[in-house]
């Protein structure tokens, strides 16, 4: 029986940003980061009201179509709960289109506020952060950001594809090799602590970029030489992140997806070139255009200036715990 929760309830949740593929984990490793949305909900007796300060006002959807109403009412569903109706107030400050995990905070931002509607009127069923993870990576379609929202730190995410892969002697057909499996997947993810001298800087430009465009200039096969590369930096930014920040620079190479997006954002990938030939391991987070820095010693002001003439605004970001309730 669908449990109703009572008018006058209220929530706040505090969501990070976070910045993903650190280099070599393309769509597993993700990094929570201390820029932060505040997202207010309360249960009424009337209609949806949506308020937006910040970043997306005037632009986001202001109705059912928003990501943080969708995934609100999405959890509510999978905890068998129902509003009567909803007020909704979003304080943002993580840019849009920059990557820099703006939607996956959005999603994981209303489940965290359904969980916490539901908890406070004493549901049936509470939410895991396991189920979090998963709620939130539905939406996003891979688990990266969407666990560093949830759980904070670094994390190593995994999706679980709903039909097994087949064995190395199945893949005879390369396309069908590289095709998605039919059905749903399913998503997990563990949080890494991160070395205390690490220290991350985010270089966001002005422009924007669409992951969805940045995504269909991947190629569908890429060499075995190079999966084996990015395997190997995979396992070492491990190591640089937890224990051995020396490595950070090495760890952060990539073959895997950054050079076949560099014609669409061509002065971030410039930004990564110019940071990385002076011994500073740097990246594209995510889906770009943002650039991100890890280091345990502290940005030379030369490179910050010399960003800014480029056009880009350099914040040191703290690394963040995952989502709250305020």
């Amino acid at each position: 029986m669908t449990f109703t929760l009572p008018v006058g309830l209220r929530a706040t949740v505090t969501v990070p940003a976070s910045s993903a593929n650190l280099g070599p984990g393309f769509d597993t490793l993700g990094l929570a980061l201390g820029l932060y949305d505040d997202v207010t909900v309360e249960t009424t007796d009337g209609d949806l009201e949506i308020v937006v300060e910040g970043e997306g006002e005037g632009v986001v959807p202001s109705d059912d179509r928003h990501l943080v109403v969708v995934a609100l009412r999405r959890t509510l569903a999978h905890l068998d709960v129902r509003a009567p109706g909803l007020k909704l107030h979003c304080v943002n400050r993580i840019p849009h289109s920059r990557g820099l995990g703006s939607s996956a905070a959005a999603a994981v931002a209303g489940i965290a506020a359904a969980a916490a509607l539901a908890a406070d009127a004493d549901a049936p069923r509470a939410l895991t952060a396991a189920e979090m993870v998963e709620l939130a990576s539905e939406f996003e379609g891979h688990p990266d950001n969407a666990s560093a929202s949830v759980l904070g730190g670094a994390v190593v995410a995994w999706t679980v594809p709903a039909v097994p892969v087949p064995d190395v002697a199945g893949y005879r057909d390369h396309a069908a090799a590289s095709s998605a499996p039919s059905g749903p997947v399913h998503y997990g993810a563990r949080r890494v602590d991160v070395h205390p001298d690490i220290r991350a800087y985010a270089f966001v430009p002005d422009v924007e970029s669409s992951t969805s465009v940045t995504r269909g200039m991947l190629p569908r096969l890429v060499p075995h030489a190079d999966a084996a590369f990015n395997a190997s930096r995979a396992a070492l930014i491990v190591l640089a992140l937890t224990a051995h920040p020396d490595l950070l620079l090495e760890a952060t190479e990539d073959r895997l997806h950054q050079r076949y997006r560099a014609a669409s954002m061509p002065a971030s990938f410039d930004l990564v070139g110019r940071l990385r030939a002076a011994g500073v391991a740097a990246a594209i987070s995510g889906a770009g255009p943002t650039v991100l820095a890890l280091t345990p010693e502290p940005l030379p002001a030369r490179l910050a200036e010399s960003a800014g003439t480029l056009g880009f605004t350099v914040r040191e970001l703290p690394i963040a715990d995952g989502v709250s309730r305020a």
